[in-house]
């Protein structure tokens, strides 16, 4: 019996550990879809004022409006679209009647036509208040020569632009060529299930080896 300890222990101890990664991934399964349940409703449900003070805890994804004009101050964080060129997101200063300053993701526009002129100045902004992780640490800084971004990095944007860092992204067409890119789920995925089954299958494979080890000691020992 002495034989079999060690063989069984591992792969009790295997088959526990393996079992255990896979429920863990269930349960984020879940966590992630009520996630992402909240935050698609919030981004469907009506447009409120924009809260004087935003909150990231309490308003992300938050649908909101806010009126005021555009100060032509802009910074362009490079990006991408399906079945578009290469371009950049405008991410521009607005400034309230209240004389607060925020930004505005105004969307998408392709590089052939960063240099048209912009009009827009009054406006009614409609979209979701955002806090996008994009930048690390491995993030370079804003490119001297074009002075284009490559995150959306929203506290330095707004230090650069003198704003506060509040960050709406519109959901709707604000003039000047740019196609507004809306807050969404699309770009999270829940592949939490699909993790599962893999470790839940490694279980099975950790078991029905230490099953064939075992056997093999049986055969030995006879």
């Amino acid at each position: 019996m002495r034989r079999y300890f060690f063989p069984v222990l591992m792969g009790v101890v295997g088959v526990a550990i393996l079992m255990s990664l896979g429920f863990w991934q269930m349960r984020r399964m879940e966590e992630k879809r009520v996630y992402l349940d909240e935050m698609e409703a919030r981004i469907a449900q009506a447009p409120i004022p924009l809260p004087a003070v935003p909150e990231e805890a309490r308003d992300k994804f938050q649908a909101v409006f806010a009126e005021g004009r555009f100060t032509g101050e802009y910074v362009e964080v490079l990006a991408g679209q399906v079945g578009a060129s290469p371009g950049v997101l405008v991410i521009e200063a607005f400034a309230l009647p209240d004389g607060r300053r925020i930004l505005v993701q105004r969307g998408f526009i392709e590089d052939d036509k960063r240099s048209l002129p912009r009009t827009v100045t009054e406006a009614r902004v409609e979209g979701n208040l955002h806090w996008p992780k994009d930048a690390d640490s491995s993030t370079p800084p804003p490119d001297a020569k074009t002075g284009i971004w490559f995150a959306r990095d929203v506290p330095a944007i707004a230090a650069k632009l003198n704003t506060e860092a509040t960050l709406i992204v519109a959901s709707k067409q604000l003039g000047d060529g740019i196609t507004p890119v809306p807050v969404d789920t699309s770009a999270i995925p829940n592949n939490h299930w699909a993790y599962a089954i893999q470790w839940f299958l490694l279980a099975a494979t950790w078991a029905g080896m230490t099953v064939y080890l075992l056997w093999r000691i049986k055969r030995r020992t006879a």
